[in-house]
């Protein structure tokens, strides 16, 4: 894998629960974990760089959501460098690619399979969309 390619961080951890509201509710009144539509936003700054801001996800999903495989309690996102480049090693590796690369305002997308079967989502960010200074991202 070459250093352009790599992964710089976690991007995002998903949890499947039975309610995610009452989920949403209980971390924010008792964990003080400010929620938005998509779950939590936690920002931070890479180590080595003090000027970059670097956004992480905390989310819930129903059970029964086709976003990752029922049978799978947790999905990581990974923040990645170069997720083009990254896929076409990948692939060269033998690694198992979900589905097509997918590119939204907030950064393109692309799931894979580890060896046992687990959906990982790899993201490479732009992070400008997210209202860093607004009250629902926590510092």
């Amino acid at each position: 894998m070459s250093k352009s390619s790599r992964v710089t961080g976690i991007g995002g951890v998903f949890f499947r629960v039975a309610d995610t509201n009452a989920m949403k509710s209980w971390y924010e009144e008792h964990l003080g974990i400010p929620q938005h539509p998509y779950g939590a936003i936690f920002a931070s700054h890479p180590i080595g760089k003090p000027d970059k801001v670097a956004v992480t996800n905390w989310s819930f999903f129903k059970k029964d959501d086709s976003y990752f495989p029922p049978e799978q309690a947790v999905m990581v996102n990974f923040r990645v460098q170069n997720l083009e480049l990254l896929l076409k090693e990948l692939s060269a590796a033998g690694v198992s690619i979900v589905a097509d690369m997918e590119t939204y305002e907030y950064g393109k997308f692309a799931w894979i399979l580890d060896p046992e079967g687990n959906k990982i989502e790899l993201w490479e960010p732009v992070d400008n969309p997210f209202d860093l200074d607004g009250e629902n991202v926590i510092t």
